[in-house]
């Protein structure tokens, strides 16, 4: 199974021209997974919550799910990408899953961070998994969480026991740490973690972010498949087996999933 991430900056306010360069780094790539950053319609430095009645967009008609549409179509693939999406009165920081047929799935963000609190809405449910299936692989189960999720284990955790074989990661980090931690993350649940990071700075007004980059793939026994830079845009696409997800035994005598002592966590 083909899997990968694309790395790039979008620019703030302009989902055309967003689109446009997601198309352009994908003409020439073969897929069957990949993974966008957060917010990758919209950018992410809000100053003011009236900007979001103009980039989020429906789900159903916003045009940039329907270029994600077009391209998973016509590459037979799967794509999973942040979102600044419009729910009626509501606004979400979302991840959407678009497969070749133009079915999506919605995540919405349950854990935003700083100033995201003052724009969306947080999600109000628990991240679910979802099963994929291409010409190359059958039966993949993925889930879904984005950027500051990862600082909350119990949400990688949620997904593992639900049956993710994938977790998909849309990001905009500003924090150094995560693309160390996803280290931890994938070895903790035996699974494979697709975190897509963006890159560059971000100056509005008197506001300034600098994004991280590093995009990585992780494999269930904590192997970097693919790590990205700090500051050019890029893809990485690699082939993995998803079944290795599938075995959470650590020797013969220890089972990642039945050796836990829930009796314990009831915190």
């Amino acid at each position: 199974m083909k899997t990968g991430y694309l790395q790039f900056k979008p620019e703030f306010g302009n989902p055309d021209k967003n689109i446009s360069r997601i198309k352009e780094m994908l003409s020439d790539k073969e897929f069957d997974l990949l993974v966008l950053p957060e917010l990758a319609n919209s950018g992410y430095l809000f100053i003011d919550k009236s900007e979001l009645n103009d980039l989020a967009e429906d789900v159903e008609t916003g045009k940039f799910c329907s270029a994600l549409k077009e391209i998973c179509s016509s590459k037979n693939a799967h794509i999973v990408s942040g979102l600044c999406e419009r729910s009626g009165d509501r606004f979400y920081n979302s991840s959407i899953l678009v497969r070749p047929d133009g079915k999506i799935s919605v995540y919405r963000k349950i854990h935003l961070f700083d100033e995201e609190k003052l724009w969306f809405t947080p999600g109000y449910s628990s991240p679910e998994v979802y099963e994929i299936s291409g010409e190359n692989f059958q039966k993949v189960k993925i889930g879904m969480m984005i950027c500051f999720d990862w600082f909350f284990p119990e949400t990688a955790r949620t997904l593992a026991l639900k049956g993710a074989q994938i977790i998909c990661h849309p990001s905009n980090l500003v924090m150094a740490y995560c693309q160390t931690a996803m280290f931890t993350r994938a070895l903790e649940n035996r699974v494979f973690t697709i975190t897509a990071n963006r890159i560059g700075y971000d100056v509005r007004e008197n506001k300034e972010l600098f994004f991280t980059g590093e995009s990585v793939i992780v494999s269930p026994k904590g192997e970097y498949l693919c790590r990205g830079s700090k500051d050019k845009e890029e893809i990485c696409i690699t082939e993995i087996d998803p079944d290795i997800a599938l075995n959470k035994n650590l020797n013969d005598r220890n089972n990642i999933f039945t050796d836990r002592k829930k009796e314990f966590y009831n915190l």
